[in-house]
């Protein structure tokens, strides 16, 4: 069970603040599924305006981080004679059931339910504290860089 950290991230996510939503990668099977966190901070910019006198997350960065995780494990089985990008193409049946506030530590966790060439399609769920937050169907495309 691998893990990576945000040095590992920043090597395969274009990424970079404030849209890198993932942390560090607690473990990962390749084509299989990975579990990833994020460490929510009262200090991410969206809460200045996103309730000030309650801050909640927005339902897109929770999405956004749990692609961001399941384009880490894309990226685990990309050729490594080219370069990649990793493309959002599809959300299904997302549901938000619990706020995540400042203080709370997202736990990601995909699970490969189809893969056809560079397309997935992940079982996408987010934890916080071992209660379901957030969960849907994500699809993503990994797209060669010079066909960019």
């Amino acid at each position: 069970m691998p893990t990576l950290n945000i040095d590992d991230i920043l090597r395969y996510l274009p990424h970079r603040y404030p849209i890198l939503l993932v942390d560090k990668v607690l473990d990962y099977e390749a084509d299989i599924s990975i579990r990833a966190l994020k460490n929510v901070t009262a200090n991410e910019p969206h809460f200045m305006g996103h309730f000030p006198d309650y801050p909640v997350m927005p339902g897109v960065l929770i999405v956004e981080g749990m692609a961001q995780a399941g384009g880490i494990l894309a990226f685990q089985s990309a050729p490594k004679d080219q370069e990649f990008l990793v493309y959002f193409t599809g959300i299904d049946d997302v549901r938000f059931r619990k706020p995540v506030r400042p203080g709370d530590q997202l736990i990601y966790q995909l699970t490969c339910l189809r893969r056809r060439g560079h397309m997935w399609k992940f079982k996408a769920e987010a934890f916080v504290d071992g209660d379901l937050v957030c969960g849907g169907t994500l699809m993503a495309s990994l797209v060669p860089k010079d066909a960019v």
